[in-house]
């Protein structure tokens, strides 16, 4: 489903869609751009690793010439050993040359939109609370969680799509959802 996203009250200039196995590299070029080469070492990706997104849950924002100008996916995880399911939203990236342009608010309204309609209950991050509280996210809930590996944890936080979806809820992060093929896992690295 594509969202068209209209900027400074102009025809809209970037339309949010399904990334398709056509944006892969333009995703993975926008991304060391926007995050540089140590993105690949943070705890989230531990999650990501070898797995596909959440079906349904991967969107870039293409520019009027049809170039990938945002970027943000979801990925299938469980609270704890057992735990309940939900959403670990990232990376979320714009390229560094439009910032400031609202991709990113209306790529993570968009993520938000379509997880809700998908029937999911929770979405987790990592990130600055100051910038993801806009959307309803904070660490009021994620006290009893954890990430594997390093992360400050006053960035961990929640967004709860059904109301209670993390009342309760401990334990690590572990990854859940679909693992990429043998030679998706090729390619992806």
């Amino acid at each position: 489903m594509e969202m068209p996203v209209e900027i400074g009250g102009h025809a809209p200039a970037f339309v949010m869609v399904a990334e398709t196995a056509a944006d892969v590299a333009a995703r993975e070029a926008l991304l060391d751009r926007a995050m540089g080469p140590k993105r690949r070492k943070k705890s989230s990706e531990k999650l990501r690793r070898g797995r596909r997104p959440s079906e349904g849950l991967a969107f870039v924002a293409r520019d009027g010439s049809g170039g990938v100008a945002g970027t943000v996916r979801l990925w299938d995880v469980r609270l704890g050993e057992g735990g309940a399911a939900a959403l670990l939203l990232g990376p979320l990236a714009v390229d560094p040359s439009l910032k400031n342009a609202g991709i990113g608010s209306a790529l993570m309204r968009h993520a938000i939109a379509e997880a809700a309609r998908l029937g999911h209950a929770a979405i987790l991050l990592v990130g600055d609370a100051p910038y993801y509280a806009r959307f309803g996210f904070s660490a009021e809930k994620t006290g009893s969680l954890a990430m594997p590996g390093p992360y400050e944890r006053h960035r961990l936080l929640a967004l709860e799509l059904v109301e209670g979806a993390l009342d309760g809820v401990h334990g690590t992060l572990r990854a859940a959802g679909r693992k990429l093929k043998a030679q998706e896992l090729i390619s992806a690295a």
